[in-house]
């Protein structure tokens, strides 16, 4: 009874906050938001730097940069990326924007911007585990950072952390104290991950407002609700693959590690397998590449409906799309292994289920094309970004079928092909979904608009340079050319490949360049940028019934009732091309349905009296 009250009666008035309460230990889940957002964008930043700087060993491997050697210091001596060094950047840039970026970046600002908003709650299940879980979060990143600068250097392994790499502490200089340090980060991230996601499971399912069913919440909601459900499901997994490769790495266990040779030492460790690794890291590893690409997928499913001014096309086959793709995920995680030797039967299975997890992907891609078909389109930035997702989420998704076949993926497998596969389709694509979230959410949560001439420089050069990038690595992926080499001179069929290195790292350098044009823009506009209105988009969702100015509780006086679904946009009849959410149906009789009367006896008898007086007023 005293939770109801609370949920349903706003505070009197706003409580005087110090700075600190307010803005850094802030339990307020708009603030925590913006907390996640604002570090993402850091860390992104961090690792774009450093994509530029491997880049430009790739293209000009025999030529020094004297500025490498003052920012780089003793890892460029000479102005040239120490081999070390470039395979420590490579790993901690894949890193970051994995787990740091596409992970808690986006679900931890999207999650707690628009779940609370969007069910009409007050805040949070958990308002202080809501806290402790972006502070958790940045201690993660400081931890990851600092392995950057401990004297071996940061991890090398790769972003997978293969043993025995990852294991055997004088493997590498990538394998000592930066290796341990990042084990660290990594199991603080998951505290702060599942802190996050039993918050967000428990607020959708325990603190809908009146009338909020879970067939009326929008898909930005289901996507990051599911997304949740799936992260709290795959990270324990890798906790416990991490523990155990510490044992490894410091008790003396053979977890991971057998028959080893360091030099001309044979170590003791027998009965262990590195394929263990494998199977635990994949079996978290595919569910976070849907963990990364729902939340997105869910935001772009809101920005198209709402700026093509349609519904979006088959509601119910975009939530059983995504239900299919949180249980399909987590059989799949052998395609990754098809070239370890596991047996042919084995490999055929884990074929079909990747095959069959492709269907419910399509599904969400024709139904976003269909969304768009004949709409009456605005194009702004955020809408640009979202057909943007649209487009690497086809010719991303194409590759992957290939990449999912045994026979071919064995030729591919750890090639450029799969660089070019997954930086499309996950990385690009998740990008952009995040980026159309943020010009589109920014008005509420900055009570300000961003500039759109910005806006179209940044998603048009941005879109260009992407597939200048990632495209032609396909190519050199149908050629051969592997991943992660120093320089591509060692091997005489590689060096026919350096001017395209070179078109790829200038288009880097580019779309590097044009983001300080997104960073001036979000800046500039939460202090500078136009006041924005209360529904800016004409949105039907329950964010926008909110006021601009942020209040304790979202909603003075009572919660507001949903009594329809997310998306009556230009509804036949309505005076208007949107409808929200809290608008009754009694309201509306000139523009409902049969289907929006159905379980409503009453209403319905009120409908069709209305229509009945509107033949006679006709008629007469």
């Amino acid at each position: 009874m005293h939770t109801e009250v609370l949920t349903s009666v706003a505070e009197p008035h706003e409580h005087p906050q110090s700075f600190i309460r307010k803005y850094i230990f802030s339990t307020d889940h708009k603030m925590i938001a913006k907390q996640f957002l604002i570090t993402a964008i850091f860390m992104a930043v961090i690792a774009m730097l450093m994509s530029v700087l491997f880049r430009l060993q790739l293209a000009w491997p025999d030529k020094e940069f004297p500025v490498l050697e003052v920012l780089l210091g003793n890892w460029a001596e000479g102005g040239r990326i120490k081999p070390d060094f470039y395979l420590a950047m490579v790993t901690i840039h894949g890193t970051i924007m994995i787990f740091f970026v596409l992970t808690s970046g986006l679900s931890g600002t999207f999650s707690n911007l628009l779940i609370p908003l969007q069910i009409g709650a007050r805040d949070m299940a958990s308002p202080l585990m809501n806290m402790l879980s972006y502070w958790f979060f940045l201690v993660a990143c400081i931890v990851m950072l600092g392995s950057c600068f401990v004297e071996t250097g940061p991890a090398s392994a790769g972003w997978t952390v293969y043993p025995p790499l990852s294991v055997l502490p004088k493997a590498i200089s990538g394998s000592g104290l930066g290796m341990t340090l990042w084990l660290v980060s990594i199991i603080i991230f998951i505290i702060s991950g599942v802190m996050g996601n039993v918050n967000y499971i428990s607020t959708v399912l325990n603190m809908r407002t009146k009338g909020m069913s879970m067939w009326r919440l929008p898909l930005t909601v289901w996507s990051l609700f599911l997304t949740a459900v799936m992260a709290l499901l795959s990270f324990p997994v890798l906790t416990g693959a991490v523990i155990l490769l510490i044992f490894d790495r410091s008790m003396g266990t053979s977890f991971y590690l057998s028959d080893i040779v360091i030099g001309t030492q044979v170590l003791p460790n027998e009965g262990g397998s590195p394929i263990l690794w494998q199977h635990l890291f994949w079996f978290l590893g595919h569910p976070e590449v849907y963990i990364v690409i729902m939340p997105a997928l869910g935001l772009t499913s809101e920005v198209i409906s709402n700026n093509a001014r349609k519904p979006i096309f088959g509601y119910h086959a975009m939530v059983y799309s995504l239900i299919g793709i949180v249980i399909l995920s987590f059989i799949v995680w052998g395609h990754h292994m098809f070239v370890t030797g596991m047996n042919p039967f084995l490999g055929g299975v884990f074929m079909i289920t990747t095959l069959i997890i492709a269907v419910p992907s399509a599904v969400k891609t024709f139904n976003y094309l269909a969304t768009l078909w004949r709409g009456n389109i605005r194009f702004t930035p955020a809408m640009m970004f979202a057909i943007g997702l649209v487009s690497f989420f086809i010719s991303g998704g194409m590759t992957g079928i290939y990449l999912g076949n045994a026979v071919l993926d064995i030729n591919l497998h750890d090639t450029y092909f799969v660089v070019g596969h997954f930086h499309l389709v996950m990385g690009s694509a998740a990008v952009f979904g995040m980026l159309a979230g943020v010009y589109h959410w920014f008005p509420k949560m900055f009570g300000r608009m961003m500039n759109e001439k910005l806006g179209y420089l940044h998603f048009w050069v941005t879109f260009a340079c992407a597939y200048l990038v990632f495209f032609p690595m396909y190519f050199l992926g149908l050629d051969g050319v592997p991943r992660r080499y120093y320089a591509f001179t060692e091997f005489e069929f590689m060096q026919k490949w350096m001017s395209v290195n070179v078109l790829i790292t200038w288009a880097a350098i580019v779309a590097a360049l044009v983001q300080v044009a997104f960073l001036y823009n979000f800046f500039y506009s939460i202090f500078k940028g136009k006041k924005a209105t209360q529904n800016p988009w004409d949105s039907n969702t329950l964010e926008w019934t909110t006021p601009v100015e942020h209040i304790h509780g979202n909603w003075p006086g009572e919660l507001p009732v949903v009594h329809r679904w997310a998306y009556d946009y230009s509804k036949p009849g309505h005076e208007a091309d949107f409808i929200m959410q809290t608008v009754p149906f009694s309201q509306t009789m000139s523009s409902n349905q049969a289907h929006d009367l159905e379980n409503n006896p009453e209403l319905m008898a009120i409908q069709e009296a209305y229509e009945r007086e509107q033949k006679n007023s006709t008629k007469f």
